[in-house]
């Protein structure tokens, strides 16, 4: 298995694997709060089961080359992840996201992993599109986005049904011209 340093403060970014149920459990079980105000993923990783279920899911995606799921590890502790939800090689297109706990959060720590699995989508396969698709409430999510100057293409109204209420979901992209010349500005 491979660990991508993320930065001087012990943060890393390592493929996240079915045979890491417990400990992706424990995880979401320190953030299944804060983490479910904007995306269901503690509520598909509700016990042992289910949380190997889903990481089996991201698994069968990544050998279909249609997905990929990476944790993000502080001091050796998993606190977050980063994923390309939908990867289309044919298409060249892709679709990133990320969750992370709430005492990881506002380090900056999902910032330098999407870079790090944006910069490989575009520089090794060839992407030529990454989106970002993300709860108009989810300012810290939106900031990321602009962080890695995606730009906002507009808002799906209404588009996603979340706990019983409609939420807009907004769309921001970012095109490999602008991804590779934004890295070497």
């Amino acid at each position: 298995m491979f660990a991508i340093s993320l930065g001087d403060d012990g943060a890393e970014l390592r493929p996240l694997e079915p045979w890491q149920a417990e400990e992706f459990l424990a995880h979401m079980d320190r953030g299944r709060a804060f983490i479910g105000r904007h995306v269901g993923l503690p509520d598909a990783a509700a016990d042992l089961d289910s949380a190997r279920a889903w990481l089996q899911t991201y698994a069968d995606k990544a050998a279909a080359d249609s997905g990929r799921l990476y944790g993000i590890w502080l001091d050796g502790l998993l606190v977050g992840g980063v994923l390309f939800r939908v990867f289309d090689a044919r298409q060249r297109t892709c679709e990133a996201g990320c969750w992370v706990e709430p005492d990881a959060a506002g380090r900056g720590l999902v910032t330098r992993a999407v870079r790090v699995i944006v910069d490989w989508a575009v520089r090794e396969r060839g992407v030529e599109r990454v989106e970002w698709r993300v709860s108009a409430e989810n300012t810290p999510s939106i900031r990321v986005a602009q962080r890695l100057g995606m730009r906002r293409d507009g808002v799906l109204r209404s588009q996603f049904l979340y706990r019983g209420v409609r939420q807009d979901t907004e769309v921001w992209s970012v095109l490999a011209d602008e991804w590779v010349a934004g890295q070497e500005a």
